[in-house]
């Protein structure tokens, strides 16, 4: 065996050469040993995914990108499926945008459940434009390279606004159990300074909880394939790529589970107990006004958690790394509920309603010569 430069392996690079080990068959083919010694063509070396860059002192180096995926199996149809992602992520924005107008304009609605609504709003709007701008250049340009560092700015994102949400749908559980379970100390006890800081706690617990992922993918070594399984980077997703042990990933993404997501949804289940409990002592018509308070937000709850719950047993189960199902089940996590959510609050929350189809009444009359 003997070290060559990319050169000698027909890349025609210029400087800065870099050194990968190759060994010299009897007919003066140079292979690397990672191909299992298999001499190869030099423009097929461009179309394997292994990237395991090595130096004279044999030290596996970092990963310098990785490969996004589409849709496997649809390639041919992406192009055009680009087109209903779009608009849906343009319904997401504009409808986020637009609760957030109506609560901010309409006093009434200046409400701890309304307010929470609009943090709600906000981070579907992040969360959803932290992955589709990428999606759709993969599918419309073919663009699937993302480079290391921007991968883990757009998990980190991606990881911490999922549990931000999370925190916002616990805090609008809390809010419905106060306000129907003890409706006389509502007001004092979720005052607007108390609101604020909880949206602040929501921001600094959903950071600090994904702020290690990063960091942990930062020490890991790469040198298998550099193909990931879905149009975004996901912290599961891309420690499976590493050569090296990661037990602390997964320990460390098992308690994220668990002390976020896992708590948050067992203490919003407790917590709608407990208003069950209440409102079945009621009248009917008492009843009827209390559930559909709570319409809205149960659905939001099952929109956010359901998809997520089902990546992670995807992902945790899941043998085969070409299968449709967690590239879809991916992306209605990060898509479909900030569609879904303004859709829901705006049909079932009469306030929020009234004042959108008055937006639109005076929208019509404006138009009107």
């Amino acid at each position: 065996m003997r070290w060559g430069s990319l050169n000698d392996l027909g890349f025609g690079m210029q400087k800065p050469q870099l050194l990968v080990p190759v060994i010299a068959t009897s007919n003066g083919t140079l292979v690397h040993p990672a191909y299992f010694l298999l001499p190869l063509p030099a423009w097929c070396w461009s179309q394997f995914s292994f990237f395991m860059m090595m130096g004279p002192n044999g030290n596996e180096s970092s990963a310098t990108y990785f490969i996004l995926i589409g849709l496997p199996g649809l390639e041919e149809a992406q192009f055009w499926l680009a087109f209903p992602l779009c608009s849906l992520y343009l319904i997401a924005v504009l409808g986020n945008l637009t609760i957030i107008y109506v609560v901010r304009a309409e006093h009434s609605l200046h409400e701890p459940m309304y307010i929470f609504l609009c943090m709600l709003s906000g981070i579907d709007i992040l969360i959803s434009t932290s992955s589709m701008p990428k999606m759709l250049a993969i599918f419309w340009f073919n663009s699937t390279t993302i480079q290391f560092d921007a991968c883990l700015l757009q998990m980190f994102a991606i990881h911490s606004l999922s549990g931000m949400e999370s925190t916002v749908l616990l805090a609008m559980a809390f809010d419905r159990y106060v306000a129907i379970c003890h409706p006389l100390r509502h007001a004092t006890v979720l005052t607007l300074p108390r609101v604020t800081k909880i949206g602040v706690a929501a921001v600094v617990r959903g950071a600090a909880l994904m702020a290690p992922l990063p960091v942990f993918i930062k020490q890991l070594p790469f040198c298998r394939s550099n193909i990931l399984s879905h149009s975004y980077c996901l912290h599961q997703d891309v420690m499976k790529l590493a050569c090296d042990d990661i037990r602390v990933n997964v320990i460390y993404g098992l308690i994220v589970i668990i002390s976020a997501i896992g708590l948050d949804s067992l203490l919003i289940s407790f917590s709608y107990l407990l208003i069950l409990k209440t409102v079945l002592g009621l009248t009917r018509e008492a009843q009827a006004k209390a559930f559909g308070t709570c319409v809205s937000h149960v659905c939001a709850v099952f929109i956010f958690y359901v998809p997520f719950i089902g990546l992670s047993m995807v992902h945790r189960f899941s043998k085969r790394r070409d299968s449709l199902l967690p590239v879809i089940l991916a992306n209605i996590y990060l898509l479909v509920p900030p569609v879904l959510n303004p859709i829901v609050y705006g049909v079932k929350t009469k306030e929020i309603r009234q004042r959108i189809l008055r937006l639109f009444h005076m929208a019509t009359h404006a138009s009107e010569p």
